[in-house]
């Protein structure tokens, strides 16, 4: 069914809203008028592009965001749950507590993610759920996951950018990229009064999702396999349910029945998302077909409204190269996957990207340096990409397991019914894992800056998606921990700037990369960690740590060239010297695309591209 005939009878401004006005249904994009000139142009107002505007900001860097859409709706909300990987970058952005403030249900509807029969059903595998005395969680982050939509964080993001004085315009579509020989002009135009603008930049960010307009007018082609099916991603509006599920029910919800499969999640108290069954790529499900997918993963007859209808497709599109001159992409602009944590690893583009073109605007570093953004996520884009592909494939095998045994309807109590979901059950628990590979270990094993120790490469276990350790080799993330009784942690001490981790007595590499840093006017921080335990961690006498809070170069020694050599590298050129390890600069091998979409030449290069 097409989008343009669904409904869109939001909530209107004056209504009383149930959650004390924290629906955050419209987030109206502010109707500025775009800079002539700003060091970096960002192309897309979603999660991605502001906080990319976040982050640069807080860097020191003019930046200025434009948007083709006035505004963004609830009811188009993606991604929902957020990983404690996320979280870590909301914190060091500073607006973590900021992001919790901003809820469009109440948290307490938060209960894990629950496995159910229905949402009024059985619970086919008992969940883990944070107790209200527990005092903390185990696992490899300080961070706690929270689910906010996506309304919440720009939300958030517009209001700490409009505190900083930075424009973000809606209301302006790109036309054109033409790159000049010291930056970059982007053509805009404001559809509805035919206005058109120049803007001049020494970089664009294309963050305007899986379509890119930013993407196709650089000439980059996408990798990947195409889909077979499709699917719809749902919001439905309900009434007062709360007689039938209860005034706090389970916000997020994962359903197997005979009629509907996959998430059953809340973004308000009012709107809930739901995935219709697969499809063939040419069939138009009726809106009678989509609300009764929907009713039996509620359980009960209930009236709803179908909100929207959001096609997607269990396939992985990969941009051929996350950075073409001056243009570079992040976010859906640079991959999109079966869903499942592209917005977080949109945010990971941030965090890489982020420090790396402040460096090089500052002059801190080369514009070599922004070739590592592509070397580093790329690859590590397409392991969560393969990953996802396989996970998809394994959940429908799974389910078409549970429906060889056959749901039993909600009212069915007999033995036979309590066995049959018992079955189900240990086939969903043998198919979940916890996946910790996928949320921490986004290690960098292929990057010309990364200065890798002799036969590193060659020893490390191979990345799984099931399986991550704190690894403090250069390329991993640096494991975190407390380093004051109060709650400071070793995130909060490294900033947004380098750190230089001491674990020893010996003072030398230390004073030596704080006197280059020094010449060099980089943000540096030394850090000193006196417990023997933090030490044996690391491994080594000292470890230094790049703004993204990936470990560089670590020793207890410095190379030939000194702290200078590993400096130049890190910093995207290779040691003046020569010393460079031989490990530094492998580009490693990429997972081979089995199709790719040419929709344009990958040299076509950035070019005029007339109006219309």
């Amino acid at each position: 069914m097409p989008e343009n005939q669904l409904s869109e009878n939001l909530l209107s401004e004056n209504q009383l809203s149930v959650t004390g006005d924290r629906d955050v249904h419209i987030v109206h994009f502010p109707a500025g008028t775009p800079p002539d000139e700003v060091d970096v142009l960002v192309v897309g107002a979603g999660p991605v592009g502001l906080s990319a505007a976040v982050d640069l900001t807080g860097r020191g860097v003019d930046v200025a965001v434009v948007d083709a859409r006035r505004a963004a709706t609830l009811v188009r909300a993606g991604a929902m749950g957020h990983t404690p990987r996320v979280v870590e970058h909301f914190r060091r952005w500073g607006l973590l507590q900021r992001i919790r403030d901003e809820w469009t249900f109440p948290p307490e509807w938060n209960q894990g993610i629950r496995l159910l029969t229905s949402l009024v059903g059985h619970e086919l595998v008992p969940t883990a759920r944070r107790g209200f005395t527990d005092p903390g969680r185990g696992g490899h982050s300080l961070a706690d996951p929270i689910r906010r939509p996506q309304t919440a964080l720009q939300q958030a993001f517009l209001h700490h950018l409009e505190l900083h004085g930075v424009t973000v315009a809606g209301g302006w579509r790109v036309e054109a990229l033409a790159e000049t020989t010291d930056g970059i002009t982007t053509e805009v135009v404001d559809p509805d009064t035919g206005q058109r603008r120049t803007i001049r930049s020494r970089y664009v960010i294309g963050a305007d999702g899986g379509p890119s307009t930013v993407r196709a007018r650089a000439g980059i082609a996408r990798e990947g396999e195409y889909a077979r099916q499709k699917q719809l991603r749902l919001i439905v509006r309900t009434g007062d349910i709360s007689e039938q599920v209860g005034a706090a029910p389970s916000g997020t919800n994962i359903v197997f029945n005979q009629q509907a499969a996959g998430f059953l999640a809340a973004v308000s108290t009012r709107e809930w998302r739901v995935y219709s069954e697969p499809f063939p790529l040419d069939y138009e499900p009726t809106e009678a077909e989509l609300l009764a997918t929907a009713r039996a993963a509620f359980g009960f007859d209930l009236g709803l409204e179908l909100v929207s209808a959001t096609t997607f497709y269990r396939a992985s599109r990969v941009a051929e190269t996350f950075r073409r001159g001056r243009v570079v992409l992040a976010g859906d602009a640079a991959h999109v996957r079966t869903p499942g944590g592209n917005l977080g690893e949109g945010f990971g583009d941030v965090a890489n990207l982020g420090w790396k073109l402040a460096a090089v605007l500052a002059g801190h570093a080369p514009e070599t340096l922004l070739d590592s953004y592509d070397q580093e996520r790329r690859r590590h884009n397409w392991r969560v990409a393969d990953h996802a592909l396989e996970r998809s494939r394994r959940s429908r095998e799974t389910l078409e397991a549970i429906r060889g045994i056959g749901v039993p309807d909600d009212d069915d109590l007999s033995p036979d019914a309590g066995r049959r979901r018992t079955e189900i059950g240990t086939l969903i628990t043998a198919e979940r894992g916890e996946a910790a590979g996928v949320v921490f270990d986004e290690r960098y094993d292929a990057s010309g800056v990364i200065w890798y120790e002799p036969d590193q490469l060659a020893q490390e276990t191979p990345w799984s998606p099931e399986r991550y350790e704190a690894d403090p080799r250069p390329g991993h993330r640096a494991p975190d921990g407390y380093v004051d009784p109060w709650g400071g942690t070793l995130y909060d001490r490294i900033g947004t700037g380098f750190a230089l981790l001491v674990f020893t007595g010996d003072r030398s590499v230390e004073q030596a990369f704080a006197a280059e840093a020094a010449a060099r006017a980089l943000p540096f921080t030394v850090i000193h960690l006196t417990d023997p335990a933090v030490g044996e961690l690391y491994g080594a006498d000292n470890a230094l740590v790049r703004p993204d809070q990936h470990v560089a170069w670590r020793g207890a020694r410095l190379p030939a060239g000194g702290a200078a050599a590993v400096l130049d590298l890190v910093l995207g050129g290779p040691p003046a010297d020569g010393t460079a390890p031989s490990g530094a600069g492998s580009t490693g091998s990429i997972a081979d695309p089995t199709t790719a979409d040419r929709e344009r030449p990958a040299d076509a290069g950035l070019v005029p591209v007339p109006a219309g």
